[in-house]
């Protein structure tokens, strides 16, 4: 067990006492009026955006006073950006981006209250180039046209330091293109780049779409995990794309970066542990749409680095898992 998994069940312990006290009796739930929770998720078509929609499904027919409001944006940069400004109050994003809003580090001007409800699932990025093309190692990108993730998404922030750890700056520079996914794929399909990055599960259906269109190279990457995480932490680690996906023959070796759950430190406790009820019962069908073979379980969940968890979450792991 790890010093950080240690904090992270004493952080657990200690909190109960206080986060776990049960409501007045007075104010009964059926006495309550719906909750209306605003939930960034990203752009349309895309995973997170899925997963908001799911979970919107999935708290209506629980029969809690909950409503939860999927809202359409960026992604993890720009949904970060909402949940500080407190135009949301719930929000998907990659851990890296909610690192750095935590500590304040760029692209965040200042610390962000930003709470943790859960890890949900993990993020593979994908470097994909056609396998016709003239691309096979990340050193025949200097210099080409790259699609490097949308402005404010979570890609982008990942793309950026995947390029710098292999030193693609200066004068080895790639030119960044700043797509979405569904531009990425087109932009691929017509030559007008020779790379696309992409952070999400697997497969990543409009991956799958074009893998059955035209030929493609899914480009290793594990050779850059270490110098991420020795400059960013443990945010990174180690996955492989499975031979299968995608029609691939064998495994790829990449970088993998979870996806948290995250909330403003304001929400109420109960309404925190409404959703979490509805997430640890409904994973199934909450990540059906958004990544193969993916399990949600508590020691995963809590496993939010830096980003401290929200006392409902507390309440939440503890009551039920002990």
């Amino acid at each position: 067990m790890t010093s950080a998994s240690v904090s992270r069940r004493r952080l657990l312990k200690a909190s109960v006492g206080v986060a776990a006290a049960p409501a007045p009796a007075a104010c009964g739930q059926d006495a309550e009026p719906v909750r209306r929770l605003r939930f960034a998720t990203g752009p349309e078509g895309g995973p997170y955006n899925a997963f908001g929609k799911a979970l919107a499904t999935e708290v209506a027919g629980s029969g809690r006073r909950l409503e939860i409001a999927p809202v359409s944006t960026a992604a993890s940069v720009d949904n970060l950006r909402k949940l500080a400004g407190g135009s949301v109050e719930l929000a998907l994003t990659m851990a890296d981006a909610a690192q750095d809003a935590v500590l304040g580090r760029e692209p965040f001007a200042r610390r962000a209250a930003v709470t943790a409800l859960a890890r949900v699932y993990v993020n593979y990025t994908h470097l994909v180039v056609r396998a016709d093309g003239p691309v096979r190692s990340l050193d025949d990108l200097v210099g080409r046209p790259v699609a490097a993730g949308a402005a404010g998404s979570g890609v982008q922030v990942v793309a950026g330091r995947l390029l710098r750890a292999a030193g693609l700056t200066g004068e080895r520079a790639v030119k960044e293109r700043r797509l979405a996914l569904s531009a990425s794929t087109e932009a691929l399909r017509e030559g007008t780049v020779d790379a696309l990055i992409w952070s999400g599960g697997v497969p990543t259906p409009a991956l799958s779409t074009l893998a059955g269109e035209l030929p493609l190279r899914f480009l290793p990457l594990e050779g850059q995990v270490s110098a991420l995480r020795e400059q960013y932490g443990p945010v990174y680690s180690s996955v492989t794309l499975p031979a299968g996906a995608y029609g691939l023959t064998k495994p790829v070796g990449t970088i993998g970066v979870g996806n948290y759950l995250t909330a403003r430190a304001d929400v109420p406790d109960r309404a925190v542990r409404d959703v979490l009820e509805v997430v640890f019962d409904r994973w199934r069908v909450l990540l059906r749409d958004v990544t193969a073979g993916a399990r949600l379980e508590p020691r995963f969940a809590i496993s939010t680095g830096a980003v401290p968890l929200h006392p409902g979450a507390v309440a939440y792991y503890r009551s039920v898992y002990g």
